[in-house]
């Protein structure tokens, strides 16, 4: 898929960040945006700047974790558009605490969201693509802990290794149909997530680093327009598994290079965080 004009892109968790930049790029293409996030607010304020850009926007409230609503979503969507060209499923959430420190309720509301939240998108969409013929292209948010594991994030990890392994899976098995789907693993991008996210990690005084974090993401992270640009172009070059941006392939290279060079700087980087 070369050109998005007029195509029927659908984007979760497009509120804010990597799915708004996504939007807001496919804007600009001339696609027509279907657009949900749990906050209405949110999905609201993004439909009215695409329509600014002279684009088509139509928002839904929709909580990625619940079943009947994204079956919700995928019927009104053909309801109204007729057909899906590029479906992005990108709805996240995380939880930062040591292993012994996350709760089953931050295991289950990160499952929910991060991997039944793609499942959803998967299930209730993909056979609808399918039968309204033409290809398409499916876009699952991972991240760069679904490539590599990372301290400090374990609910988080699984959540994103388990949506590559998934976006694998469905890459070898839906070519037939012309539909080509992407893994996409952002790195340290300066987003909202987190801010939404519960932080259980501390310093060796006992100092939660929640405000270290957000400040390290918001000073460090790429900005997520850069992640947009990167999605646009693995769809029309039909990668796999995107990382994004640059700074993720040498962290991905060494890993695949060395597993134990990538550990031993994984624990280095999880000491301060950990207290170990």
């Amino acid at each position: 898929m070369k050109d998005f004009r007029n195509k029927v892109v659908v984007i979760t968790g497009a509120g804010s960040g990597i799915g708004r930049a996504v939007a807001l790029a496919f804007a600009r293409e001339g696609a027509r945006l279907h657009l949900s996030d749990i906050v209405p607010e949110r999905i609201e304020k993004v439909a009215q700047e695409i329509r600014s850009l002279g684009a088509e926007a139509t928002p839904y409230v929709v909580d990625s974790s619940d079943r009947e609503a994204v079956a919700k979503f995928a019927e009104d969507v053909y309801a109204n558009a007729g057909r899906v060209d590029v479906l992005h499923n990108n709805a996240g959430i995380g939880v930062g605490a040591p292993l012994q420190k996350h709760t089953l309720e931050d295991w289950e509301k990160v499952l929910a969201v991060n991997l039944w939240g793609v499942i959803y998108g998967v299930h209730f969409f993909l056979p609808k693509m399918i039968a309204q013929g033409g290809g398409g292209h499916i876009v699952n948010t991972a991240s760069g802990a679904g490539l590599c594991g990372l301290p400090g994030l374990a609910a988080y990890t699984t959540s994103k290794f388990a949506v590559v392994g998934l976006s694998e899976t469905m890459s070898l098995e839906l070519a037939r149909y012309g539909i080509y789907v992407t893994a996409l693993c952002p790195g340290i991008i300066a987003t909202n997530i987190t801010k939404d996210s519960k932080v259980e990690l501390y310093d060796e005084q006992g100092q939660n680093l929640r405000a270290k974090v957000d400040e390290f993401y918001m000073r460090f992270g790429s900005g997520p327009e850069a992640v947009a640009k990167d999605v646009l172009r693995a769809i029309r070059r039909r990668r796999p598994v995107q990382p994004s941006p640059l700074h993720m392939y040498p962290l991905w290279i060494i890993k695949r290079v060395s597993v134990r060079l990538y550990q031993a700087l994984a624990r280095l980087a999880g000491k301060s965080l950990l207290g170990s």
